[in-house]
């Protein structure tokens, strides 16, 4: 403001010395800390920078006599520092939201009384109350109490989660209802939240092509211009085509034009729009590097079981032979299985609760399944090799799904067959992905044959690779990159996923199911565990790239204008401000649209597979 004023009494000044001084002032007010960068810069060795390039255009100014334009060009340009700096601040915010997630302290119970505990000194196993309004402090199961959690800055989820014991709660979820007590997983340095700072903390070391060629481009770009704006101001007076003073104007003019703000600021803050954006949806994005893979992607790899299915067995159909109900092979099934942990026998029990069982023993064969008994009754549910133990004979059958058999007091009843379902967003992840132009998908799984194709035609996935090993998934993946085309990445949630992950052009791995070693060894992590967060990563790095390369396009573009108008000395210092602070504000500007990719439903608009 007061540099304003000191510009303002410059001009209503009528006395020429008064005015000039005024003038002086208001230049030394606004840029004072641009001349002290510029000196301090210049000891340091450090010279091509935009602080250099304002000192010497407006000290140029001030020695031409052209005082009032130099302040004004200060005063501009630190008007524009401003509004960048609240651009830039908007965009830094959205990620800090994200990542301070973690409260301080946490209530632990001992002693059936609460104390208070930095979060870093609690252990796991140790138990912890949080009140309704507070946030989780650690991650940890539910011991006591009902609650609704909004995890919306972990997942993107707005919709609340209900938890009750036995839950597992992430570090950073809010309780929103009931008081509830957990018991502490994971130590705080491990915690979902950590990993998530973590993550933003290191993502700006990742830098994306595109950002690096910006870097390389101002340190080169630069040193040329000074090199052309002196010969702007010696070599026409040198040859008689002009007045010293009107080409050194013109050589000032151009510095300005020349400062690249509009590239150097407006690059990274496109990534940093674009990571942040994909921070508030859930989904995590390790660096501008691994986001424009993401735009740049040719095909992407599935895992099976966890990622496009809900990796727990349901009952598919029951298939009783001639004679018996679907009811009596579904109850003697369940009635055998309800004493077993076996994930085959939990769907089958949910599928069909038993009544009593006190009356019955139950015992397991090991690899074949399980028998029950109750006095001379019998009943037998596993594979095939368990009912030919028991010399119960089977139909001549070609399942291309998980099957059991179930046999009643010798007789053989039927099967009943397992499938692990799709994820309710599964297939329209890939008719999502379809419709970007990804029509490369493909099924990486150590699963059985028929299981895996059995999803992948569900689903509309037509590469199926089967029956690997991790490193088989490694070599897998390699063929499909050298066949596609590169980058190629790779979606998994497993242990045994993270050395695919590592070898994949981009390794995307699901949040909300995934182990620790999967989440370490991906480039992109999915907190909400969606397939369908797959194509919406792949928009927004789209969307970043889109906007990155109009904002180069139009800040070259409008500085070579000026440059050439600023040579044949029809640019003032005035235009040359806004061509540099000015195209560099609507470069910022322009990279806020980072911020605006939102989710679709990919049901209203399907595309089919190529």
């Amino acid at each position: 403001m007061l540099a304003l004023a000191l510009s303002v009494a410059g001009y209503l000044l009528p006395v020429s010395w008064a005015s000039t001084a005024a003038f002086i002032a208001g230049w030394l007010v606004a840029g004072y800390d641009v001349l002290w960068r510029m000196v301090k810069n210049i000891l340091k060795g450090k010279i091509f920078d935009e602080n250099f390039l304002m000192g010497i255009a407006t000290v140029g100014a001030v020695c031409l006599g052209d005082t009032a334009e130099a302040a004004g060009v200060m005063l501009f340009y630190q008007v524009g520092e401003y509004l960048q700096q609240r651009a830039l601040g908007r965009a830094r915010k959205l990620i800090t939201d994200v990542v301070a997630l973690r409260p301080e302290a946490a209530l632990v119970l001992r002693d059936n009384s609460e104390i208070s505990m930095p979060v870093s000194q609690v252990t796991p196993s140790m138990f912890v109350r949080v009140y309704p309004g507070d946030r989780i402090p650690l991650d940890g199961t539910v011991s006591e109490g009902l609650s609704s959690l909004d995890t919306s800055a972990l997942t993107g989820e707005s919709l609340p989660r209900d938890v009750a014991p036995g839950d597992e709660v992430l570090c950073g979820a809010v309780n929103l209802s009931g008081l509830i007590t957990l018991q502490v997983t994971r130590p705080a340095s491990q915690s979902v939240a950590a990993k998530m700072l973590e993550l933003v903390e290191t993502s700006s070391s990742h830098k994306a092509p595109t950002e690096r060629f910006i870097t390389r481009f101002a340190r080169v770009y630069t040193p040329i211009v000074i090199g052309v704006a002196l010969c702007v101001a010696v070599i026409p007076p040198l040859l008689g085509l002009g007045g010293w003073n009107d080409f050194l104007h013109r050589a000032l003019t151009f510095l300005v034009v020349s400062c690249p703000c509009a590239l150097v600021i407006s690059v990274p803050l496109g990534f940093m729009g674009g990571i942040g954006s994909s921070a508030r949806q859930g989904i995590l994005i390790k660096g501008s590097d691994a986001l424009e893979r993401l735009a740049r992607l040719r095909g992407v790899a599935f895992d099976k079981t966890g990622t496009l299915t809900q990796g727990a067995f349901a009952v598919a159909r029951a298939v009783p032979v001639p004679g018996v109900t679907q009811e009596t092979l579904l109850s003697s099934a369940a009635l055998a299985e309800s004493a077993s942990r076996h994930p085959v026998a939990v769907s089958i029990v949910v599928a069909c609760p038993p009544q009593d069982t006190s009356s019955w023993a139950f015992y397991e064969e090991a690899g074949l399944g399980v028998r029950a008994t109750s006095g001379s009754d019998v009943i037998l549910v596993g594979n095939a090799r368990m009912m030919r133990a028991h010399n119960i004979d089977l139909p001549d059958l070609k399942l291309e799904t998980t099957a059991i058999y179930v046999a009643r007091s010798h007789r053989y009843l039927g099967y009943i067959e397992l499938l692990d379902a799709p994820l309710p967003d599964a297939k329209d992840t890939i008719f999502a992905l379809h419709a970007l132009g990804i029509s490369r998908t493909a099924l990486l799984t150590g699963d059985q044959p028929s299981a895996a194709h059995a999803v992948a035609d569900a689903l509309g996935i037509r590469h199926v690779r089967a029956g690997l090993l991790p490193g088989d998934k490694v070599e897998a993946l390699t063929q499909l990159q050298n066949e596609w085309g590169r980058p190629v990445a790779f979606v998994g949630d497993g242990i045994n996923d993270a050395p695919v992950l590592t070898a994949a052009d981009l390794g995307i791995a699901m949040g909300k199911r995934g182990t620790d070693a999967a989440l370490e060894a991906a480039d992109v992590v999915l907190m909400r565990g969606a397939p369908m967060d797959v194509p919406l990563a792949v928009r927004i790095g789209r969307k970043t790239r889109m906007v990155i390369t109009q904002n180069i396009v139009m800040a070259l573009a409008f500085k070579v204008f000026v440059l050439v108008l600023a040579a044949m000395n029809l640019a003032g210092m005035w235009m040359a401000v806004f061509a540099d602070v000015g195209v560099a504000l609507l470069a910022v500007l322009s990279s806020l649209r980072c911020l605006s990719v939102k989710g679709t439903n990919a049901r209203k608009k399907r595309a089919r597979p190529s």
